[in-house]
């Protein structure tokens, strides 16, 4: 990947980079309070701790040591629920560079060699570059619901998608 972006596993600091950088972007621009980036941290923590290779995925992307993206897929769910896409997330320095279209697809053709034939996603109205990345690669909207989290009212949002010729 060109100006010195790394496509990298985990590393030491990796938990704390992602929360941070999820903690400080949503109080920044959406107003998103404490009960968020612990919510944050304490998910991934529990979700790194349990990964299950073949089953679950994450891939973390660097510029030198700073955290450029991140996403990750919990397989734990998949057979009633599919598996469940998270943590997605790019620094605002690198956004428009095509970094976050490599990790989605990085995300889904891992989902489809581990047999996860669908695949979810939370998100919440107006994070409308991710709703246009998703729908391009066939996620559709299925729930939408107001709630007040996180020191913030939103409307929090559910995409779906089918992968063709997977199983489970």
């Amino acid at each position: 990947m060109s100006g010195g972006l790394e496509f990298v596993g985990y590393y030491p600091g990796l938990i704390a980079a992602v929360t941070g950088l999820h903690a400080r972007y949503y109080n920044e621009h959406w107003g998103f309070d404490l009960s968020f980036e612990s919510q944050v941290g304490a998910e991934l923590s529990g979700f790194m701790s349990g990964l299950v290779p073949g089953r679950d995925f994450f891939s973390a992307v660097r510029s030198g040591v700073a955290l450029a993206g991140f996403v990750a897929v919990d397989g734990s769910l998949s057979a009633g629920q599919g598996a469940r896409l998270r943590w997605f997330i790019v620094e605002p320095g690198f956004q428009g560079r095509g970094l976050g279209r490599r990790l989605l697809d990085q995300a889904l053709d891992f989902c489809r060699r581990a047999g996860h034939g669908r695949v979810f996603l939370w998100t919440f109205k107006g994070l409308d570059a991710a709703r246009r990345l998703y729908e391009s690669r066939g996620f559709c909207l299925s729930e939408e619901n107001p709630v007040s989290q996180w020191g913030a009212a939103i409307l929090e949002q559910r995409f779906d998608l089918v992968l063709p010729g997977v199983g489970r």
